[in-house]
């Protein structure tokens, strides 16, 4: 006969884990508990059922007393009760780990707020989520958080034009998120849109690496023009690539006019990234603004967004030693950095970001990348994660190895998954109080992008 909920008994050896005997009534993965051996009331969490034995298992959060929970004062104990949360005990959490930016409702009983730590953006997070699960909406949930109510730049690399309305209100939009938004320096950079400030990059700023991969230029295959190209940092000026090529075509150097020869053959000239004169998008960033959107998908070939995408992620490395802290959130982020692509430029930008996600923590470079698929992105990205948001994801296969990256998501709720509804997710890691499922909340600010709708008669 199951035992209830609300009157079993627990045990933990280590001071760390807890188990519960079962089979057990009532139980849900993912719920907070209250643990009480007589001397001291514990905070758990419900992670694992052995569905073979019905036993429970879940990892200690704290020890309540006085008022305040201590996360790092947990303690062993033979024999205790177990209580379903009270939502006082979830307000501890909250304030004990300085959880305060409220992005949806908690799903798990007794429900309330469910919000996320501002300070553990200092990590790389991966939000995935297949084609309808409201991935892109839910992701303009945390960002308005984010950009209202922490002092953090934001730079959205945005493919479909889904954040560039980030800087409006929806109409009637009120409260705290709403107020803080409508003081924010938000800024959005639009190639080809009348009016908009545009999107553009600079060649001359780019590391000689970068150059070469515009110009589709091997160092030892191509060895001669990559060597010209070398010598020519001196001819290049602010006016950018335009300004010297009718020098490389007019010159005696076989070798410059072969130059010149790629640059037209490529058709870079007639690209509407390069700034030539005018402002690029590392200026604007240069600024920190609150929250900077690059409109990747207005240009009229892929290729161009990936300069630009070269253009700022460079410059954010080549000024790391600064240590100025944004936080990078990269949509669709199979566009930039998936294992497939194989161009001399997005190879460039991909191993750049790698080098990010490896290295760039300690100089406050923070990723945040979204995308269908985990096997979209380059591994050496994600295993570098340490924040996990999870919607709706159907394939078992990804699901699966989301669980090998992610140890610290319970599987018994990456398990449920599949079952989640538009708009649910799956918040783990260290920018949440707890592993979370939850609800969001509705957005203040317009989506730039909707689906289609099917035509009716």
């Amino acid at each position: 006969m199951d035992v209830p909920f609300d009157r079993v008994t627990a045990r933990s050896d280590d001071g760390r884990s807890f188990q519960i005997p079962g089979p057990v009534d009532g139980f849900v993965v993912g719920a907070l508990v209250v643990i009480d051996d007589g001397e001291r009331r514990q905070l758990g969490l419900v992670e694992q059922l052995d569905e073979e034995r019905g036993h429970l298992r879940g990892r200690l959060l704290g020890l309540i007393a006085d008022g305040l929970l201590e996360t790092r004062a947990t303690s062993p104990f033979a024999a205790a009760s177990v209580a379903a949360v009270d939502p006082a005990s979830v307000d501890l959490l909250h304030s004990a780990t300085g959880a305060a930016l409220e992005i949806g409702t908690d799903l798990t009983p007794p429900g309330g707020p469910a919000k996320l730590l501002p300070h553990r953006f200092n990590r790389h997070t991966f939000w995935c989520g297949q084609s309808g699960s409201g991935k892109t909406y839910a992701l303009g949930v945390v960002l308005e958080q984010v950009i209202a109510h922490t002092a953090l730049p934001v730079v959205v690399f945005d493919p479909n034009s889904d954040f560039v309305r980030l800087g409006e209100l929806v109409p009637g939009a009120t409260g705290p998120t709403a107020d803080a938004l409508r003081e924010r320096d938000i800024r959005v950079l639009r190639p080809n849109v009348p009016g908009a400030d545009p999107l553009r990059a600079r060649f001359v700023g780019m590391p000689m690496a970068s150059k070469a991969a515009v110009l589709q230029l091997d160092p030892v295959v191509d060895r001669r023009e990559y060597n010209a190209l070398v010598h020519l940092r001196d001819t290049l000026d602010a006016t950018d690539l335009g300004a010297v090529l009718p020098t490389l075509r007019s010159s005696d150097d076989p070798v410059h006019r072969d130059l010149a020869l790629r640059i037209e053959n490529l058709g870079l000239m007639e690209w509407e990234v390069w700034a030539g004169a005018a402002g690029a998008a590392t200026d604007v960033i240069d600024e920190r603004p609150d929250a900077t959107v690059l409109d990747l998908g207005g240009f009229s070939t892929p290729e161009q967004q990936l300069v630009v995408a070269l253009a700022v992620l460079d410059e954010l490395w080549a000024r790391r030693e600064e240590r100025r802290p944004v936080l990078l959130v990269i949509d669709e982020a199979h566009n930039l950095c998936s294992p497939q692509l194989d161009s001399p430029v997005a190879i460039a930008v991909r191993e750049r970001l790698v080098q990010i996600a490896a290295e760039g923590r300690k100089f406050g470079l923070w990723l945040l990348l979204s995308t269908q698929r985990p096997s979209k992105v380059h591994p050496g990205i994600i295993s570098q994660c340490d924040n996990l948001a999870l919607m709706k994801m159907s394939s078992p296969i990804d699901l699966e190895g989301l669980a090998t990256y992610f140890g610290y998501a319970p599987t018994g709720l990456i398990a449920r998954s599949p079952w989640f509804r538009q708009g649910e997710a799956l918040f783990a890691g260290g920018f949440v109080p707890a592993p979370t499922l939850l609800k969001m909340n509705p957005r203040v600010t317009p989506e730039g992008g909707v689906d289609v709708p099917v035509p009716l008669r």
